[in-house]
């Protein structure tokens, strides 16, 4: 990889140097003609040219720049140096807008000046587009080839120069027309200013492009459309379950990138390196150069999740119940009763709920969408109480009947009551099959506490225990 950078950088530097040189020679032979012949059109071609060579200068000595290595000051290396570059050029041109508009602004209303349209002129304009095709062409290539933002500026720049010395050569044609046409000899007289203009908005149109690209650039702005294929390549590779956060920046040329992905909890470890290599080489080719950072995450099973969940509620003092995870494509969707005091008023149980699901969101990112269920907690009986079995048989006799009606469910023993803080509580073990499963054990005992509650309203609370017969 050493060697393929070090000859990019020689690549960028002759190509930014022979810009440098032609830029020494357009801006020389420009003043000199358009001082010669007075045209405004060619002196602010000229100008143009001047500040071509400065932003030249700027682009060649900002590609040595960001070819040097990261070091102990610039981790991320000093590919920043081509985009600093790049708002230079893009105030450079605005510089020249102005002048131009105000000198031609002023030869259009306040002041008069001859205009020689000699053929140096047109020489020197036509030999100024056959040097700028020439540069641009060669900028682009090795700004496409390397993916270098100061070269390619100084390629977009170069091209729009094609058009403005066009329109300089319109303009002194016309001039040219005067004598041939005495009628509109004022207005075409005029022309010279009037090219001036319209190479002041070219340079204005373009000036807009490059400092917008330049100030995305500085501002860590995502290139347009990367993550969407980032996150394509990534879901491809084999054991990825999911491609988590995903961030990317630009610094000259070389795009860094670090992406999270989740595979499954039990993976090895030495699968989980190769998962990293293979996330790298399926990125590498939608970005060259760049550099690519893979962290890997395992993917939180759904039990996980629920431990988690109960833990983050005890923390808060909270009690939770009948709590489901789900995973959907977007993530994982909790659902679950939040247990609170039957003192509390609407207002404040809402907002211990909402800062209960911002704890957390926070907590576990993961977390797509939360359900939350405010349930009254049951109130804790805190006087003595007292065994009343004996005195309410036809309970007893009622409790007996309800759950012999239940399918699943070969019998009962054990039932007790007591009497505490004058309210009525109710236990009793329930014998099932010792095959069936938890799940279906625990639905029999919701069933019988439902069907109770039901039969024997004065009783504030059952207990069912399940035991195989």
């Amino acid at each position: 990889m050493e060697p393929d950078l070090h000859v990019a950088d020689r690549e960028k530097r002759t190509v930014a140097l022979s810009s440098v040189l032609a830029a020494v020679f357009l801006t020389t032979f420009k003043l000199v003609v358009g001082l010669l012949t007075n045209s405004l059109g060619i002196l602010s071609e000229a100008a143009h040219s001047g500040l071509d060579l400065v932003a030249a200068l700027v682009t060649f000595l900002a590609v040595r720049v960001s070819g040097r290595p990261p070091d102990p000051q610039h981790h991320f290396g000093h590919g920043k140096v081509e985009n600093l570059s790049a708002l230079l050029e893009t105030l450079l041109l605005l510089a020249t807008c102005v002048w131009i508009i105000y000198e031609a602004v002023s030869r259009l209303f306040f002041r008069h000046v001859e205009v020689e349209a000699s053929l140096w002129a047109f020489l020197v304009m036509g030999f100024s587009i056959l040097v700028d095709i020439g540069r641009s062409r060669a900028l682009g290539r090795v700004a496409r080839k390397h993916n270098s933002q100061a070269l390619e500026a100084d390629a977009l720049h170069f091209s729009t120069d094609i058009w403005s010395s066009s329109v300089v050569i319109v303009g002194l044609g016309l001039v040219r027309l005067a004598d041939l046409l005495p009628r509109y000899r004022t207005w075409l007289l005029r022309a010279d200013a009037l090219a001036a203009l319209v190479v002041a908005g070219i340079v204005i149109w373009i000036s807009i492009q490059l400092g917008r690209r330049t100030v995305d650039a500085l501002l860590d702005r995502a290139p347009e459309g990367l993550e969407e294929r980032i996150r394509a390549a990534v879901g491809g590779v084999e054991h990825v379950r999911e491609c988590g956060p995903l961030r990317l920046r630009m610094s000259g040329p070389t795009t860094f990138i670090e992406i999270t992905v989740r595979v499954a909890p039990d993976i090895p470890a030495g699968l989980a390196h190769q998962v990293t290599t293979q996330v790298e080489e399926a990125v590498a080719p939608l970005c060259r150069p760049c550099d690519v950072i893979v962290h890997v995450e395992p993917l939180p099973a759904e039990d996980g999740l629920v431990g988690q969940v109960k833990a983050i509620a005890a923390e808060a003092g909270l009690a939770v119940h009948d709590l489901r995870v789900h995973r959907l494509a977007d993530g994982y969707h909790v659902n679950l009763d939040l247990e609170l005091s039957p003192s509390l008023s609407l207002e404040e149980a809402h907002g211990l709920t909402t800062a209960f699901e911002e704890r957390l969101r926070a907590r576990l990112p993961e977390l797509a969408a939360i359900e939350t269920h405010i349930e009254v907690a049951p109130a804790l009986p805190n006087g003595p109480g007292e065994e009343v079995t004996a005195d309410y048989q036809e309970i007893v006799q009622e409790v007996e009947r309800v759950v012999a009606a239940q399918e699943g469910v070969t019998g009962c023993h054990d039932i007790r009551l007591r009497r505490v803080d004058g309210l009525l509580y109710a236990s009793l073990h329930c014998l099932c099959p010792a095959t069936v499963s938890m799940e279906q054990a625990h639905l029999c005992s919701t069933q019988i506490e439902g069907r109770l509650h039901e039969a024997l309203p004065q009783v504030a609370h059952f207990l069912v225990h399940v035991e195989p017969e």
